[in-house]
């Protein structure tokens, strides 16, 4: 009898032992499943105005990780993370894609963007925000719209036309310094700047001063490591 009782007290610990490691395992994989669908990649709109046609991350949008090589921008004490033209901001353990607040300032624009030209100043448009150039704060500060931006803006051959592909790991930072500063010599080289508003000059003169342009851009742009198309 007490060999059989102890043979009965041994078989009730190891189902008990299997049952409990059983359980951890299910908690673990519970708990493991929701970190998965974090990491997938947020939904992404299109945004088309002013012919901008680029996508971005859906606004609302959670996700678990940052993208690589964002920025931290700091606004009223609060951090705000800025990749490719989005907004981030921390939410718990993960982070939400948001609109940036009127007058945060980032040192560069994204890589992609859109110039206008509303009522004689530059305004540069990605994901639906405007910036202006604040010379004084030595970056670009998110502004509000123009009341009649869609009616007023003028969008000349900017820039953002061309698309421009890291070959050596740039950072984003390195990217916008590197395009503004081919843009500045390509501007130099060929005596035209796609950026500014168009100039009195005809239509052949015009055109030949794109090719030259484009041709000192895309030149600077593969000496720096990027493929350009």
């Amino acid at each position: 009898m007490k060999t059989s009782s102890l043979f009965s007290i041994a078989v009730l610990s190891l189902i008990c032992t299997v049952s409990v490691a059983q359980d951890r395992d299910r908690d673990r994989d519970r708990n493991a499943r929701p970190a998965t669908r974090d990491r997938s990649p947020p939904a992404q709109v299109l945004d088309q105005r002013f012919n901008h046609n680029r996508s971005y991350p859906a606004r609302g949008a959670m996700v678990q990780d940052l993208p690589r090589g964002a920025s931290v921008i700091r606004y009223r004490g609060s951090p705000y993370y800025f990749h490719g033209g989005a907004w981030y901001q921390s939410q718990g353990p993960r982070y939400v894609v948001v609109r940036p607040p009127i007058g945060i300032v980032v040192p560069f624009l994204p890589s992609f963007y859109t110039t206008l030209w509303i009522h004689g100043a530059p305004y540069y448009y990605a994901d639906d925000i405007y910036y202006t150039w604040a010379p004084e704060r030595n970056g670009y500060i998110v502004t509000d719209p123009p009341a009649d931006a869609e009616t007023s803006a003028t969008t000349p051959e900017s820039e953002s036309e061309i698309y421009v592909y890291p070959q050596k790991g740039q950072t984003e930072e390195q990217q916008a310094t590197d395009r503004y500063e081919c843009h500045r010599w390509a501007s130099d080289q060929a005596g035209y700047d796609p950026t500014q508003p168009p100039s009195e000059i005809d239509a052949v003169t015009a055109k030949s001063k794109r090719a030259n342009y484009r041709r000192a851009e895309t030149a600077c742009l593969q000496g720096r490591g990027y493929s350009v198309k």
